[in-house]
């Protein structure tokens, strides 16, 4: 654990990236007590210019020396680079908080969603996970229903956007949808299928059972954040032309019979979630109302239509930030309550 000061020095790993830029941006929204700010990436990014609190940061190369005298240190570079220098992290001294999916479901290393399990911290504070984005909005929801009714069943469906798979894959829906508007033809790279005016029910790689990747994140991260490996998840992942913010239709089956306007107190009541309920005036989670704004939005709550111990609800989040950068800044927050600040 990092002694307890005033500031802080900070070193952001991917600073260059769609998520460490927000992470930058939102360090500095939330009044993140920053002494020292290093702003890493790979050497083609080296001398690029990133803006913090009114100043320029120049973006310096990542090395195993990178982290010497920085407290704590996040990370969103993908797996490979957070598996080789997480560790160096720790070994210098840092607190690291990783965005990729390299340690999540390690044992010892906790999984955190603040407004869920801060209990899971622990007190030997070194690496910290941060969920997959899709996980991360569902569990917020669903952290005050299993709480109060015990979640048994889960079946989701994602809508989830490109932002996800980074800048080219908007570069890309930008060009289709371009092209398919001006009749010419449409060129894939990120996809493996024509992604504008399309969805693809497939994200990541498919596993010998017959679910991808980024289902069974959802499946195994949802078990670990709860900590209840009995409830049922059943997810099916699809990605959509919407260029940031991922939506779910969500559905939960509870051992206890649940109250439709009860549970919207519920939701309304707890951290880190906005209820936008009103169909009568067509008001409900949009993506486009979600981008940059750090809550989950939860609405069309209603219940099953035989069943009592059923609800059904919809849930959107901007997925590089309570899915990535803000969730990440709200960990290392947790970690300086941990010293007392």
């Amino acid at each position: 654990m990092i002694d307890k000061k005033e500031n802080y020095d900070i070193a952001v790993v991917g600073a260059t990236g769609a998520v460490g830029r927000r992470i930058l941006a939102t360090l500095d929204e939330r009044n993140f007590p920053v002494g020292r700010l290093s702003a890493l990436a790979s050497v083609r990014s080296v001398g690029q210019m990133l803006p913090f609190r009114g100043r320029m940061i120049e973006v310096k190369e990542l090395r195993e020396n990178s982290f010497v005298g920085m407290d704590i240190a996040l990370f969103s570079a993908g797996s490979s680079i957070s598996k080789q220098y997480a560790p160096i992290a720790v070994k210098s001294g840092c607190v690291a908080i990783d965005n990729s999916s390299a340690w999540r479901m390690e044992k010892d290393i906790p999984l955190i969603v603040p407004e869920v399990n801060p209990s899971a911290l622990g007190e030997k504070c070194e690496i910290i996970a941060n969920p997959n984005c899709s996980t991360i909005q569902m569990v917020v929801a669903l952290k005050p229903i299993h709480d109060r009714y015990r979640v048994r069943k889960v079946f989701v469906s994602t809508y989830q956007s490109v932002s996800g798979s980074g800048q080219k894959a908007i570069e890309e829906l930008k060009h289709q949808s371009r092209n398919i508007l001006n009749g010419k033809s449409v060129q894939k790279d990120i996809y493996p299928h024509q992604i504008a005016f399309n969805c693809l029910p497939h994200i990541d790689v498919f596993m010998e059972n017959g679910y991808t990747k980024e289902e069974m994140k959802m499946v195994n991260e949802t078990h670990k954040i709860l900590g209840d490996s009995t409830i049922e998840v059943s997810p099916t992942a699809v990605r959509v032309p919407v260029f940031n913010s991922h939506s779910e239709a969500v559905s939960v089956e509870t051992e206890l019979p649940m109250n439709v306007d009860e549970v919207k107190d519920v939701f309304s009541s707890s951290p880190g979630i906005s209820l936008v309920d009103n169909p009568e005036n067509n008001e409900y989670p949009l993506a486009v109302d979600a981008c940059g704004k750090g809550d989950v939005f939860v609405g069309r709550v209603r219940g099953g239509l035989k069943r009592d111990n059923i609800i059904n609800f919809w849930v959107v989040s901007d997925n590089l930030l309570k899915g990535a950068a803000y969730n990440a800044v709200q960990i290392a927050e947790l970690v300086l309550k941990r010293l007392g600040n």
